[in-house]
């Protein structure tokens, strides 16, 4: 028998009616990333964070847990090891979520593909990323 370890994902409106899974798409699949690591996981909600989506919550959940909502819901699953080299999210994310941000403010944060093509205007302020530095620096 397989013993369940503990992994961690990403929520947006955690504990919420409105709650939803952080998921990337491969092809026309969804798969959900279980992290080994709380330290990876909460990396990788502060890199979405930086590509204006709303802040995701890291929660500890059993991985059977997770595999069986995968299944239940048709999505696919990877485990990204400790220490694997830090997952980064794709470049091009959906327009539309399956769940809504929580206020009304936080709509104007959906994320559209990036435009790799127009160097002239950084996408982020320089005080925007030194913020981020600091956050990312602060994890380590």
């Amino acid at each position: 028998m397989i013993t369940p370890m503990r992994v961690f994902v990403l929520l947006f409106n955690a504990r919420t009616e409105n709650e939803g899974i952080h998921t990337i798409q491969v092809g026309d699949r969804n798969k959900v990333l279980m992290f080994e690591s709380e330290d990876d996981a909460a990396r990788y909600a502060l890199m979405l964070e930086a590509q204006d989506f709303p802040t995701p919550t890291v929660e500890a959940f059993d991985s059977e847990e997770i595999k069986e909502f995968c299944q239940s819901a048709d999505y696919d699953w990877e485990i990204v090891p400790t220490d694997s080299g830090l997952a980064i999210p794709p470049e091009i994310n959906l327009e539309e979520t399956d769940w809504k941000p929580e206020s009304e403010e936080d709509v104007a944060e959906e994320t559209f593909p990036r435009n790799q093509n127009s160097p002239e205007k950084p996408e982020l302020s320089d005080s925007e990323l030194d913020s981020i530095r600091r956050k990312l620096e602060g994890l380590l």
